[in-house]
């Protein structure tokens, strides 16, 4: 028995590829009744890959927006690089820009129809694990025991499972910014279906729709996020995705922020509650494995949302331990082979998103220029740029051509 605590993103496809391969599993969920949460997220075309092999294409066409192009900008809303995405870039399968709430609850639903209600347990907190080489018991926070043969951890940043492992490791590492996220009814921009990043390291706005425009109203949904560093002794709760803000405590500094393709505060203004978060991650480990415990998703590599990779690569964990449990039987070598695969990869990403990833040539924009030019041939070659888009995505594991060259992780069916 697959023993999955944690019915985020992460455990729900762990679930649905643990069923794929006929392979017995329980998800353990801390909360009682799962909502929809969260705003937008952005799914690359490696995961989307293994999302339609697990059979859930017409599900992420309904619920989703095929993203088709993906831009840097100066603060000033001059375009500094700009490229195609999913489809429109070569790749074989497309990228989607999706509501995380709305992606979440689909994966239950679709779990619980090809498994059974009785494959997630809801109201059941993680509280710990015990582990031998050759099995694992789940421990939860009313008491219960649960036995099995390995524990995979999806339970997030704040991992139970995590901090047992590691009990000295302390709270995530902010890095003295602050994230607000919201969403507002608006048309689409750049000609649409486009993901735009305007700014540089301590100012930043992020737009990209999340829903298709309204035959009747013309409006979509725009998922957006205003960046600021502050006052790094401000008190915070880290790593709380879902804690409402007031405005006011960001719009000032994006009031003059209005291009002529977007205007950064009205979009702020008119959207509904808000929600705060840190930039926070957390120390790459020296191992995700305890005997049959593993780690999965945030649990084992919190990183900083930039690059738009961190839901993809937590469904890459899912699919590379799928992937494992069928070359190596549900053991803890297949926990091993897993962690070999995938911690040094993660690693990379974690770091060089520490880097601000792709996201880094706005700030040696803003360096060079003050955001201020007419051509950026002048400020940073294209070429340059390109290389640099093209290096994190060879790191991240969805370069065009190595994807599209590349095996399934396990296929279909």
């Amino acid at each position: 028995m697959i023993l999955i605590a944690g019915g985020g993103i992460a455990g729900l496809v762990m679930g649905l590829t643990a069923h794929q391969l006929g392979l017995p599993f329980r998800v353990y969920e801390r909360v009682a009744e799962p909502r929809p949460l969260g705003v937008g997220i952005n799914l690359q075309p490696n995961s989307v890959r293994e999302l339609f092999d697990l059979g859930l294409e017409d599900e992420l066409e309904a619920i989703g927006v095929r993203t088709r192009q993906y831009g840097f900008y100066s603060k000033t809303g001059r375009k500094i690089w700009v490229e195609p995405r999913g489809l429109h870039a070569g790749y074989h399968w497309p990228q989607y820009s999706i509501h995380r709430g709305q992606f979440q609850m689909m994966l239950l639903r679709v779990l619980r129809e090809r498994a059974g209600a009785e494959c997630v347990v809801t109201g059941a907190g993680v509280a710990g694990f015990e582990t031998t080489d050759t099995d694992a018991t789940l421990i939860l926070a009313d008491g219960r025991r649960v036995a099995g043969d390995v524990v995979i951890a999806a339970d997030g940043i704040h991992s139970a499972i995590r901090k047992q492992m590691v009990p000295t490791e302390g709270d995530p590492i902010w890095n003295g910014a602050i994230m607000w996220r919201g969403t507002t009814q608006a048309r689409h921009f750049l000609g649409g279906h486009a993901m735009a990043l305007a700014g540089h390291d301590s100012q930043r706005f992020v737009a990209y729709p999340i829903s298709g425009e309204d035959p009747v109203t013309g409006l979509a949904e725009i998922n957006w996020i205003a960046e600021l560093r502050v006052d790094p002794s401000r008190a915070l709760s880290k790593g709380d995705w879902n804690r409402p803000a007031d405005k006011a405590d960001f719009l000032p500094a994006f009031e003059d922020w209005v291009f002529d393709w977007l205007d950064c505060p009205a979009m702020i203004r008119a959207s509904g509650t808000v929600y705060e978060y840190p930039m926070v991650d957390r120390e790459p480990l020296p191992s995700w494995t305890d005997g049959c415990v593993t780690l999965m998703g945030d649990a084992a590599h919190a990183t900083y949302p930039v690059g738009s990779n961190g839901a993809s690569l937590a469904i890459i964990d899912a699919r590379k331990l799928g992937a494992a449990f069928r070359a190596h039987g549900v053991n803890r070598a297949a926990l091993l082979a897993y962690e070999a695969e995938m911690r040094p990869r993660a690693e990379g990403v974690l770091r060089a998103n520490r880097g601000k990833g792709p996201d880094a040539v706005m700030q040696m924009v803003e360096d060079r220029s003050g955001g201020v030019y007419d051509d950026i041939e002048t400020v940073i070659p294209r070429a340059e740029l390109a290389a640099h888009a093209e290096k994190y995505k060879q790191l991240s594991g969805f370069s065009v051509e190595i994807l599209n060259a590349q095996p399934p992780i396990l296929g279909a069916g």
